[in-house]
């Protein structure tokens, strides 16, 4: 478009009146209508111009006057529309301003998984490459397995060893317990033999101090019985020695005629008596003695009966302490048994040491085969075969297709944004694709507070700072269909929350 400036000039120069000429197009954009509005408002200086050009172009003034006046009444209308556009544009804003809070601080979030080994070991096979699409489970690298396969072999064995130890200790409680019952029955019935063996010797040691008393009473009675015979000897001889004389003298009167035969024959008879008598009384003396020293040996035989019943008794108490010895030795056995029972259930313990620690080298065996742990795409990949690796050495990491957009609002316009209000989001990769999704939480503190070193407002040099808080927003799953896979975290975005 161009713009004519017609100018006439009085006598002494000023500037009469000035025309504005506009030709070949009309204005129809707000911004250039503002702009050459202040254009056409903007004074211009007018240039000299010599007396005869002066009147040459007065002609040409009032030609164009009546088409100026023309023009001037489509600016105005076009100024009119413009008013009236931008008052609605305004009003729309300001609608959407008061029921929207927007930020550009806001980036996608998503679950990015750190894949590392859980054992030290040496990369025999990777089995994936960067930004590969893989599932939960599925194999991702592989460790050398050779050394956890031995410890596999050493802990079967090991667990082998204690439940063959845990069998034999079982079998030794059984045979404690039969051994242990054997020796105790027969301890007791020892000890029963005992005390009957007991019984019967102090029976017999009753017995034979009952025959003592017997058997001195025999003895007193035969040595009372001696004098009597003794006596009844020395009246023999008395007897036989007054018939020995009575014989002589008759003899002798016989022998002188004095008296008849049958005198002499009365004296030889009486002496012969004597004799007899005499004889009689020593028989009986020796009877005499002879059951004297029968009642001693009857006194002697009942106390060596006595000192044999005796002997008997203390046997019989040594057998019974032997017998109560073996029934301590057999109690003793039962002790062995809870021994054996204890080392029964030491064995069963190294068992279930043993199945752990099988159990823990099948584990570590296991851990050889490094999966994905969630399903995602492989990203940061940084293991190749050959490499030695340490427990929970980084090798790769998986990132998840759950994603979501934080978006770290400013304090003051939370007053009216809660879960569930509806969001619109624009990623600056997809400018001309707006995402749909809805508020899924709000933070429990600003960022600030997670920082590792949050601030301290109790410090004497406080100045206040409007503070961010962090809310989660998650997107429409219609809304991401086709991106899903071309979204990542940590794209920047563009947010608007409905809040009313």
């Amino acid at each position: 478009m161009e713009a004519t400036n017609t100018t006439n000039l009085n006598g002494n120069g000023r500037n009469k009146n000035s025309v504005i000429v506009i030709e070949k197009e009309m204005v129809t954009d707000m911004q250039d209508l503002e702009a050459r509005t202040v254009e056409t408002a903007a004074p211009t200086e007018a240039p000299f111009v010599a007396p005869e050009a002066a009147q040459d172009e007065s002609g040409k003034g009032e030609k164009v006057k009546g088409k100026g006046k023309k023009r001037l009444g489509f600016i105005l209308a076009g100024l009119g529309v413009g008013a009236v556009v931008a008052g609605g544009f305004g009003y729309r804003y300001w609608q959407f301003a008061s029921t929207h809070q927007e930020t550009d601080n806001a980036t996608v979030a998503g679950h990015i998984h750190q894949v590392s080994s859980k054992i030290p070991g040496t990369v025999s096979q990777v089995l994936v490459n960067d930004n590969q699409l893989v599932h939960e489970g599925q194999l991702l690298v592989k460790l050398d397995p050779r050394d956890y396969q031995n410890k596999v072999i050493q802990a079967d064995a090991a667990l082998q060893a204690a439940q063959r130890q845990a069998q034999a200790a079982q079998a030794n409680i059984a045979l404690a317990s039969q051994t242990t019952s054997a020796k105790t029955n027969q301890a007791q019935g020892d000890v029963s033999g005992a005390l009957a063996a007991i019984s019967t010797a102090q029976a017999a040691v009753d017995e034979a101090k009952a025959g003592i008393p017997a058997a001195q009473a025999d003895v007193a009675s035969s040595e009372a019985g001696i004098p009597a015979a003794q006596a009844q000897v020395a009246q023999a001889n008395a007897n036989l020695q007054k018939a020995q004389a009575d014989f002589n003298r008759y003899n002798a009167l016989f022998q002188q005629g004095a008296i008849p035969r049958q005198q002499l024959d009365t004296a030889r008879a009486a002496y012969d008596v004597a004799v007899a008598q005499k004889s009689a009384a020593q028989q009986a003396v020796q009877q005499a003695q002879a059951k004297l020293a029968s009642a001693k040996v009857g006194v002697a035989a009942a106390q060596s009966r006595l000192a044999q019943a005796q002997e008997g008794v203390t046997s019989a108490q040594a057998k019974l302490a032997a017998s109560k010895g073996g029934l301590q030795q057999a109690t003793a056995g039962g002790q062995q048994t809870n021994v054996n029972q204890g080392q029964y259930e030491a064995a069963k313990a190294a068992i279930n040491q043993a199945q752990a620690s099988l159990k823990d080298a099948q584990l570590q065996l296991s851990y050889t085969n490094i999966t994905a742990p969630a399903n995602g795409r492989i990203g940061r990949k940084n293991v190749e075969v050959g490499n030695r690796v340490q427990a929970g050495t980084p090798l790769m990491a998986v990132v998840n297709n759950d994603y979501w957009v934080v978006a770290n609002f400013k304090e003051t316009q939370l007053e009216d944004m809660k879960p569930g209000q509806p969001v619109e989001v624009k990623l600056d990769s997809f400018p001309h694709h707006t995402f749909k999704g809805k508020v899924d939480s709000i933070s429990p503190a600003s960022g600030a507070q997670f920082a590792l070193l949050p601030p301290d407002n109790a410090t004497g040099n406080f100045t206040k700072i409007v503070q961010r808080i962090p809310v989660k927003i998650v997107f429409d799953p219609a809304s991401i269909k086709g991106y899903d896979s071309r979204i990542t975290p940590g794209m920047s975005a563009e947010v608007s929350v409905e809040v009313k």
